[in-house]
C-alpha cells in the first residue's frame, strides 16, 4: 500500500491530476514519502505519454499529411502541458534563463529562481517546441502506431533520466524555498531499481514498433543527453536544482525522439 501512496503523492506532484479530499488525506504526506515517490516518476510518464500519444494518433488519424502531422504534434503537447502544468517545460525555460544569463554561479542560481521568463527561456520553449513537432511529424511518417508509441517510451525514458543525477549531484537549489527540496535530497538504490522496473516495459513497447537498432540508439541518446546535462550542472553550477532535472526531461525527450526519426 506504501508504493501505492507513493505513486499517488508523484501524480500530485508531477500533474494537475486531483488527488484530493479523502483520497489526499489516506495518501498523506511527509518530506521521506515526496523522496520515495521519485521511484514513481517513469510511472507517471506512462499516464502523460498515453494520453498524449492518444491524442496524436486520434487527430493525426483525422487530419492527413505532414500538416496533419504537426497540428497532432501540436495538440498532444497542448494535453500534456495541460496535464502536467508544464512543469517541466519551466524548469527547460529557467535554466536556460539562468545559464544564459550569467556565467556567475550565484547570480545564474538566482535568475532560475525568479518566475519571470526571460529571453533565453523564450528561445529555449521555442525551440525545443519547434524541434519536438517537427521530429514527431516526420515519426508520423513511419505510421500512427509508431509515433505513438514512441510518445509513450519517450515519455516514460525521459522521466528516467533524471534520477540519476539526483543519485550521482548535489542538490545545490534554494533549500529554504524549494517544495521540490524533499524531492532532490536522494535517492535509494531501491527507488532507483524501482524506477527502472517501470521504464523496462516501455523499451519493450519501443521494440514493437521500431527496430532494435533505432531502439538502442534512442536508450543511448537519452543517457548521453542526461549526461551532458549532468555535466554542464556541474561545471556551471556545481550541482543540480529542480529546474534542472524538468530541463533534463526536456533534453531527454527530445534525443529520443531525434534517434526513433533518424533515418536507418
Amino acid at each position: 500500500m506504501s508504493g501505492i501512496r507513493h505513486f499517488l503523492l508523484a501524480l500530485q506532484f508531477f500533474t494537475r491530476v486531483p488527488v484530493t479530499g479523502s483520497l489526499a488525506e489516506w495518501v498523506g504526506f511527509s518530506p521521506q514519502m515526496l523522496r520515495a515517490s521519485a521511484a514513481h516518476l517513469p510511472g507517471i510518464g506512462w499516464l502523460v505519454g498515453g494520453v498524449a500519444a492518444a491524442v496524436f494518433a486520434g487527430v493525426a488519424w483525422g487530419l492527413q499529411g505532414t500538416a496533419g502531422a504537426l497540428a497532432a504534434a501540436v495538440i498532444s503537447t497542448v494535453a500534456t502541458v495541460m496535464l502536467t502544468g508544464a512543469f517541466h517545460e519551466d524548469g527547460l525555460a529557467d535554466v536556460a534563463d539562468g545559464l544564459g544569463g550569467s556565467a556567475n554561479r550565484e547570480r545564474a542560481l538566482e535568475i532560475m529562481k525568479d518566475s519571470r521568463i526571460g529571453a533565453f527561456g523564450a528561445v529555449a520553449l521555442v525551440l525545443a517546441l519547434g524541434l519536438k513537432f517537427a521530429l514527431l511529424a516526420a515519426l508520423a511518417g513511419r505510421g500512427l502506431q509508431a509515433a505513438a508509441i514512441a510518445i509513450v517510451g519517450a515519455h516514460v525514458l525521459s522521466r528516467l533520466m533524471p534520477l540519476f543525477l539526483i543519485r550521482w549531484l548535489p542538490y545545490v537549489g534554494d533549500s529554504g524555498a524549494s517544495k521540490a527540496k524533499p524531492l532532490a535530497d536522494a535517492i535509494s538504490p531501491g527507488a532507483l531499481l524501482i524506477a527502472i522496473v517501470w521504464t523496462v516495459p516501455a523499451v519493450v513497447l519501443l521494440l514493437q514498433a521500431h527496430d532494435a537498432v533505432h531502439v538502442a540508439a534512442a536508450v543511448l541518446a537519452a543517457t548521453l543527453a542526461a549526461g551532458w546535462m549532468a555535466q554542464l550542472f556541474v561545471r556551471r553550477l556545481r550541482g543540480f536544482t529542480g529546474d534542472g532535472l524538468g530541463a533534463t526531461q526536456q533534453v531527454c525527450e527530445l534525443a529520443i525522439y531525434l534517434a526513433l526519426a533518424w533515418k536507418a
